[in-house]
């Protein structure tokens, strides 16, 4: 049987649009046009994924993640938001709250598809195998953020994006593009061991988004080595001649030919302790936002401390 997607869209005109695009790519659809809706039907009827968009009537989308987390029949239930917003803060809330990607409003009816094809694989290959050790999903980084600011040392919270992403998985294929971001947690867990040593935490909060924490003084040397890693390693996934190019061609969802540079990594690091930020999400605002200004930025590379 086909997977079972969630729409939960308060827009009706949206909501149809994405049904009639995934039930042309074969899979079966559930609406909702609330809150409350949502998370009702997301516990009886046991969706294979949630398209949740953030500003909703009775109960917002932050709210509705939050509690399908919280709740043993839907905590594993992959939840991509929909949001007509681009700041960093409003992609952080929403990953904190458990969501696993974000799609920003308007978008490419081909993209949302293969997000949710992407999302799913990777929820599955969960399923089928466990997690690497220190590489939790999203729904655990905000707590490990407020239990490490308890202690005494400064702790430093890094926010580490792929760019180009999606070309790649455009050019490659949803597989290969699980290949990346395997690479990429590998080369972060790597540079924070090397910089820092254990006991540090690399968590994956989407397709293309990780969460380190570790001790401040140590958080210069672990970009340094991420982005110098991420370099060294990253041709290695793209075909021979896309690598000595150093560009990749794709078609995109509308046919159109198109040239992008090959994937980099950009990390924001920002840094607090218990007495002088409180509170974890302003800790991964603030990474996000040095994220942000590192990928404006030619090639991979790292802003903040």
């Amino acid at each position: 049987m086909s997977d079972l997607v969630l729409i939960a869209d308060d827009d009706r005109d949206i909501v149809r649009f994405v049904e009639v695009n995934l039930k042309l790519e074969g899979f079966r659809v559930a609406t909702a046009h609330d809150g409350d809706d949502a998370l009702t039907k997301a516990l009886t009827l046991a969706p294979d994924l949630v398209l949740l968009d953030v500003m909703m009537p009775r109960m917002d989308g932050y709210e509705v993640c939050s509690r399908l987390r919280a709740d043993s029949r839907s905590a594993g239930v992959p939840i991509i938001m929909l949001t007509a917003k681009s700041l960093s803060a409003d992609k952080v809330l929403g990953l904190t709250a458990g969501a696993d990607d974000y799609i920003i409003k308007p978008f490419d009816p081909m993209e949302l598809v293969e997000r949710v094809r992407s999302t799913l694989e990777r929820t599955r290959e969960r399923s089928a195998s466990p997690a690497g050790p220190g590489t939790p999903t999203g729904a655990g980084i905000e707590q490990e953020i407020a239990d490490r600011l308890r202690g005494d040392g400064l702790v430093a919270v890094a926010v580490a994006g792929i760019d180009h992403l999606q070309p790649f998985a455009e050019r490659y294929g949803a597989a290969r593009a699980g290949e990346l971001a395997a690479l990429a947690a590998s080369v972060l867990s790597r540079a924070v061991e090397e910089a820092a040593g254990p006991g540090c935490y690399v968590g994956q909060a989407s397709a293309n988004d990780f969460v380190v924490i570790l001790p401040a003084d140590r958080a210069a040397d672990f970009a340094r080595r991420a982005v110098a890693g991420f370099d060294v390693r990253i041709p290695g996934l793209y075909d021979p001649e896309d690598a000595a190019a150093g560009t990749l061609e794709y078609t995109d969802a509308t046919g159109r030919r198109r040239r992008e540079p090959v994937a980099t990594i950009s990390i924001g690091v920002s840094t607090g302790s218990g007495t002088t930020v409180a509170d974890p999400t302003i800790l991964l605002a603030d990474a996000a936002e040095l994220r942000d200004m590192a990928e404006r930025q030619p090639g991979s590379s790292w802003a903040g401390v």
